[in-house]
């Protein structure tokens, strides 16, 4: 079954197009790395996607429709984390907004509950009563992945979510979105600039605006695909193959 389905997908932001005339068609249980150089489109897509952004062509979601589809079918973890870290809040009210349309500036002691464990599945319950302001770089990556993985997403989209964490973060953050999708059967879509992604990963979409390659890693990070997308192969060649090596 197809988890999802993308056909001739373009996004205009003025007079520049974003996205010109995407199409994929990703299994349901994928876990797919997406990469590009700066620019490519990577984080439309995911916007796109979600329907955050207008678009020419379709979005399918296990069949249905973009327009039709229930918002809490889908997790999401933003590049950038637009609140304001003064606002006095706590890390467990964060991970809760994934639930509610609003602030929960009352939490019942079911939602503490839910809350607690969705941090818990990213080994940060001990964050829970923390303020946001005092959290560090891996510790929000935590709780923004909590917070997209409260809902029990059907497709979980991650947005560089490496971002801030060190080495040790890194690998424990694979490790719970496998251990999230083993125990849910999740689709996962994942924007890295870190070739070690490809290695978590059933697939990978090399694009450029376009769709350049789009398979297994073997297949998708050759250096045709990556001089394509990237215009040379040096960094993007040193990224996927040479710090394999290490």
């Amino acid at each position: 079954m197809l988890a999802l389905e993308i056909k001739d997908l373009s996004v205009r932001f003025g007079e520049f197009w974003a996205l010109e005339g995407v199409s994929l068609a990703v299994p349901e249980g994928a876990f797919v790395a997406i990469v590009g150089p700066n620019g490519a489109g990577k984080s439309t897509l995911l916007k796109a996607i979600l329907g955050l952004v207008p678009f020419r062509g379709e979005v399918r979601v296990y069949g249905l429709p973009l327009r039709q589809v229930d918002p809490m079918w889908f997790g999401y973890v933003p590049q950038i984390k637009t609140f304001d870290r003064s606002f006095p809040a706590l890390a467990l009210e964060l991970v809760l907004t994934g639930l509610r349309r609003s602030w929960p500036f009352r939490v019942s002691p079911k939602e503490r509950e839910e809350a607690l464990r969705a941090l818990a599945r990213v080994g940060a319950e001990g964050l829970a009563e923390r303020p946001l302001g005092r959290l560090s770089g891996g510790q929000l990556q935590r709780v923004y992945l909590a917070r997209a993985l409260i809902r029990k997403p059907r497709i979980l989209l991650l947005d560089e979510p490496a971002t801030g964490v060190d080495r040790v973060g890194e690998v424990d953050l694979y490790r719970y979105l496998e251990d999230y999708q083993k125990a849910s059967g999740a689709t996962v879509f994942m924007i890295t600039h870190d070739w070690e992604a490809a290695h978590h990963a059933t697939h990978v979409l090399v694009m450029n605006r376009k769709v350049v390659g789009f398979g297994p890693p073997e297949k998708a990070l050759t250096e045709a695909c990556l001089r394509q997308a990237f215009g040379h192969v040096g960094h993007a060649h040193g990224l996927f193959v040479e710090g394999s090596r290490g």
